[in-house]
């Protein structure tokens, strides 16, 4: 496990960008894992810079979203797909019928979750898995007691994770209370792992995600199991660490 601490979301888009780069260059095809929400924008913005200023190719690329809200268009802008297409499909050479997201639209929700992982089985894995973190803990949409083994499935939101996305929203009830996310299980199961942090509000879970227990209680502790995982972490979001990690 490694811990980078960096100045701002800027200096945490360009390092996260350097490693996922390094790592797209050793094979073909590759496969992203990729999450959505406001502390992976500046990554993908430099993924863009370097795709349209030096060349970083994504026409052989595959990727698998985290998460989907269950029950919003795909048009709709709060959608993850609409917010894939926007901060980052649309703008790199990547072809669209190999980026995936969990159907939040479905008649079964289970069956979309069980060909999900059927679906990252038959590609041979996810080569890099991009993470936020929640307020409380959660990786994806796993919220606090998930199971540490769990798959793609469909999760309650808890009430301050409805909270925290309410800013997204015009009203706190328009967001959804159900969604489809990858487990913590499918988590684990990636080659390499990355959580991403920025701001004060995500301290006190950044500090119980590296530093406590393994816990269901913090599903991004989980994170200590994976052999390959870097947590990348602004200087604000790191003030509540106490080990020394850069």
């Amino acid at each position: 496990m490694k811990v980078i601490i960096v100045s701002d979301k800027n200096h945490m888009g360009r390092v996260a960008a350097d490693l996922i780069e390094a790592d797209m260059r050793t094979k073909t095809p590759y496969v992203l894992g990729l999450a959505t929400g406001s502390t992976p924008v500046p990554l993908y913005q430099e993924l863009i810079r370097r795709n349209r200023e030096t060349g970083l190719d994504f026409s052989t690329a595959i990727s698998f979203n985290l998460d989907e809200y269950i029950g919003l268009e795909v048009t709709h802008d709060q959608s993850y797909r609409y917010f894939m297409n926007h901060e980052l499909f649309n703008h790199i050479n990547i072809n669209k019928d190999s980026t995936f997201v969990p159907d939040g639209l479905a008649e079964n929700i289970e069956e979309v979750g069980k060909d999900y992982e059927k679906a990252i089985r038959a590609i041979g894995g996810i080569d890099y898995q991009v993470m936020g973190i929640g307020t409380n803990g959660h990786i994806g949409f796993n919220e606090p007691g998930s199971s540490l083994a769990s798959r793609t499935r469909k999760v309650r939101l808890t009430e301050n994770t409805i909270l925290d996305n309410s800013r997204f929203f015009e009203r706190k009830e328009d967001v959804p209370t159900d969604v489809i996310t990858m487990g913590i299980g499918t988590i684990l199961d990636t080659r390499k792992a990355m959580l991403l942090a920025s701001g004060s509000n995500k301290a006190e879970a950044i500090a119980k995600s590296i530093e406590g227990p393994i816990t269901a209680t913090v599903p991004a502790s989980s994170l200590q199991m994976h052999p390959n995982v870097t947590w990348i972490v602004t200087e604000d979001a790191a003030v509540n660490l106490q080990l020394e990690w850069n």
